[in-house]
């Protein structure tokens, strides 16, 4: 599949109709999850892989790892509602089966000790209400795949998310494979803009267990 032509795909799923701020809620945006995907498919990270997507919100990086050929999804995410969107955009899709998972990733690190995967894929809150979730949800995923993690976060965090991957979880490689622009619309009463342009890096990270 070409990059456009899974974007296309991606700007028909239906997005978070009143986001919960406390969980920092803001939908990726189909040209960001085609172009993140597409990122680790050049690595071989997706095609004929278990992929779990944490923090799946409505489901869109779990439903572009399908369609890029991943082997099984998970989708993993606390919020009901949230994840009956997701279900709601697996549907449109004929034959596309993703797992959908209640849990509570920063608070119930035990509930996700069964769940394995080759790959974690995710677009983890930056941490602006909830201070450390983004380490937090990077955890998850180093606890869960056996090969690489994948997620968006902040650049302005960059230096402080390589340190803690490389020196406190083992990663044996962190490298930023993509800068991108995220560009999330007026989600909350409280935005003053139509939208906001953030900078963000998309990050790999190699597990020891990786076998080239």
């Amino acid at each position: 599949m070409k990059l456009k032509q899974l974007q296309s795909f991606l700007e028909d799923l239906d997005v978070f109709d009143s986001p919960n701020i406390e969980l920092e809620q803001y939908p990726t945006t189909p040209h960001l999850a085609a172009q993140a995907l597409f990122t680790a498919c050049s690595y071989g990270d997706i095609e004929d892989q278990s992929v779990v997507d944490l923090g799946c919100g409505c489901g869109v990086l779990s439903v572009a790892s399908t369609l890029m050929g991943a082997g099984h999804v998970i989708g993993v995410d606390i919020d009901e509602s949230a994840l009956a969107i997701a279900q709601g955009n697996v549907e449109e899709f004929e034959d596309m089966h993703i797992d959908l998972v209640q849990c509570d990733i920063v608070n119930n690190m035990q509930q996700l000790s069964r769940l394995k995967a080759d790959t974690v894929v995710m677009n983890p809150p930056f941490g602006t209400r909830c201070k450390g979730a983004d380490i937090a949800f990077l955890k998850a995923g180093f606890a869960i795949a056996s090969k690489a993690v994948y997620s968006l976060h902040k650049s302005s965090t960059r230096a402080h998310v390589l340190r803690v991957a490389e020196t406190e979880l083992g990663a044996t490689k962190a490298e930023v494979v993509a800068e991108m622009r995220y560009d999330i619309s007026a989600s909350y009463k409280f935005h003053k803009e139509k939208s906001k342009d953030i900078a963000v890096d998309f990050l790999r990270f190699e597990l020891p267990g990786r076998e080239e």
